[in-house]
């Protein structure tokens, strides 16, 4: 078909409504976009490097749909390229934090995906942003389960549909190949579609896939958690230097490449005095920083010291801004407080407890374990975390996931957890499905690790000509290469 007459087939009233059991279609929306220019960091479109589009057109599709009797509204954007010409593929992007998509970073990496001929589509999921105040309660006690259950998989995966079901109807051909590309919530949402709805993707790239949350939510609150319990907030200095030491003890250039192999004490170091740049003076480190060092290295646990779930490792960076989970907030005259992430005490308040206004600083443990058991209870679903991966297998689904060692939110032990009991079922694992760990990489990016820029590449190889992914390169931010080996063997880091 000549770019011609694509451009003239960006119309409504061309492409057909899709058809999806359940699902009812109310509106089609389509507009022609033309000298579009665009340049797409990887690290801000994970599991990709750098991408340059110039001059390219394309037709933007917006659907609207809902579930008759849920009353809810799910929106739908598709980009089919007509500049360059479309590669007969399909590329469905992820969200993060409560986006399932449908935001300004979304249009960022489907301005990517276009830019590589790719027809590219991502949803809002069926809820209207990002505040759970907004979506997650149909009243105090009431958590608005067909919202949960839109966001969770239902909603993406009619859009992913939707998609495909445009693309025939704006090309006449259907995609020769579907993926899906994400981190974080991204990630989770591409396990999903592998555990419940395996035929939709050919191949999968999630990559710190935020999964197990059931588990997860309460587990990475833990060391905040038990500053809430003693009323004592270390300052970030004592907690830097105490990941400063681990690290060091553990590893080398910076990074941890053994985290089994790391017992680092974070007590040996109480009474220790470090300089404090931000203060430029010297301060010592208190056993409360040693405490909540500990409680963040070592898994989040009950009154009696029984395990509950994992926490980051030595390598992540506790007091990172938004993600670290040890972090606090000091005033001039060394007073420091409570910093807590909202990604998690938000989840608390609206899905664990249903109450807006719960006051989470003042759970005793006994509290903390009974909610991390209601989280389970209630929320394993959306945990997303079937170890059974057959049908994917079966429908031949190739899929791939990175994790840094470093990473801040997510546990790598979490995910490396995940993998192994899908070993369990399934020795051939590697056959379709693979995971990479990189040392002293932080969340999807970042830290002084390596990204793995050529995952999504390598994914697509994989699907269409069977190349197996033996390793996949990964450079730091400091331009330090490292080769990452399919788990469980080690990466190795280039020092040079």
């Amino acid at each position: 078909m000549s770019l011609s007459q694509l451009a003239v087939n960006c119309t409504s009233s061309v492409i057909s409504y899709p058809t999806i059991f359940g699902a009812q279609f109310t509106a089609i929306e389509a507009a022609l976009v033309q000298n579009y220019s665009t340049f797409v960091l990887g690290s801000s479109n994970f599991n990709h490097g750098d991408i340059e589009g110039k001059n390219l057109s394309f037709c933007n599709v917006t659907l609207t749909h809902t579930h008759p009797g849920q009353n809810d509204t799910i929106k739908t954007k598709v980009w089919l390229p007509i500049q360059p010409a479309w590669n007969s593929r399909l590329q469905a992007v992820g969200g993060a934090g409560y986006v399932a998509g449908l935001q300004a970073f979304t249009d960022n990496e489907m301005s990517g995906a276009i830019g590589e001929g790719y027809a590219t589509v991502t949803s809002n999921g069926g809820v209207p942003n990002e505040f759970l105040s907004d979506w997650a309660l149909l009243s105090p006690g009431n958590v608005d389960l067909f919202a949960l259950q839109n966001f969770g998989h239902v909603a993406l995966k009619d859009s992913a549909i939707a998609a495909q079901s445009v693309v025939e109807s704006f090309y006449g051909t259907k995609a020769n190949f579907s993926y899906w590309s994400g981190c974080s919530q991204g990630g989770r949402q591409g396990l999903m579609f592998a555990q419940k709805y395996p035929e939709v993707f050919d191949g999968i790239a999630a990559s710190s896939p935020a999964i197990q949350w059931d588990k997860l939510a309460l587990a990475v609150q833990f060391p905040q958690q038990i500053m809430h319990e003693r009323g004592e907030y270390p300052n970030p200095c004592e907690i830097d230097a105490l990941t400063t030491a681990a690290i060091a003890d553990c590893g080398k250039g910076g990074i941890i490449d053994d985290p089994d192999s790391c017992h680092f004490d974070p007590y040996t170091l109480v009474g220790t005095v470090v300089n404090c740049t931000s203060s430029g003076t010297g301060l010592k480190i208190t056993e409360a920083a040693a405490v909540v060092a500990d409680a963040a290295w070592n898994g989040a646990r009950d009154a009696d010291g029984k395990f509950l779930w994992y926490t980051p490792g030595h390598a992540a960076n506790l007091t990172a801004p938004i993600l670290g989970v040890a972090r606090t907030t000091c005033s001039t005259n060394g007073t420091c407080t409570a910093s807590d992430i909202s990604l998690l005490t938000d989840w608390i308040r609206f899905f664990v407890e249903k109450d807006p206004n719960f006051d989470f600083n003042s759970m005793s443990r006994e509290d903390y374990v009974h909610a991390f058991r209601t989280n389970v209870l209630e929320y394993s679903d959306f945990g997303t975390a079937s170890p059974d991966l057959s049908e994917f297998r079966k429908a031949g689904g190739k899929m791939i996931t990175y994790q840094g060692l470093a990473d801040e939110i997510i546990p790598f032990r979490s995910t490396r957890y995940y993998y192994d009991t899908v070993t369990a079922l399934d020795p051939n694992v590697h056959d379709f499905y693979r995971l990479f760990e990189s040392p002293g990489l932080g969340h999807c990016y970042g830290g002084v690790g390596g990204y793995p820029s050529g995952t999504f590449d390598a994914l697509v190889k994989w699907v269409e000509e069977g190349v197996v992914p033996e390793l996949l390169e990964a450079t730091s931010i400091t331009n330090r290469s490292t080769i990452l080996f399919p788990y469980s063997t080690k990466a190795e880091v280039k020092t040079e």
